[in-house]
């Protein structure tokens, strides 16, 4: 089995530790305001790699999003063939 902490992170004085199930699995969905900032940052001709650095968001979800923004005409989440999985206990 794996070890509960995955890696531990050296920040100046303070010692941080990531939990390696915290990294794995699916995340929350972004707000509608994130969503709208990168297409903002889009339209003002900010590349995806910029707009990703900016926000901290992982370059494959902002080109993901700009993509179907141009395809749908909006940002918003489209409804899922299924009931989601849970995400917290």
């Amino acid at each position: 089995m794996w070890p509960q902490v995955y890696k531990i992170k050296h920040l100046g004085m303070q010692t941080v530790s990531t939990n390696i199930w915290e990294r794995m699995g699916r995340s929350q969905e972004l707000s509608e305001y994130k969503r709208g900032t990168m297409i903002g940052c889009h339209l003002c001709n900010k590349s995806i790699c910029e707009i990703s650095l900016l926000l901290n968001i992982p370059r494959s979800t902002v080109s993901g999003i700009i993509t179907n923004w141009k395809q749908l005409g909006t940002t918003a989440t489209q409804p899922r063939s299924a009931r989601p999985r849970r995400m917290t206990e």
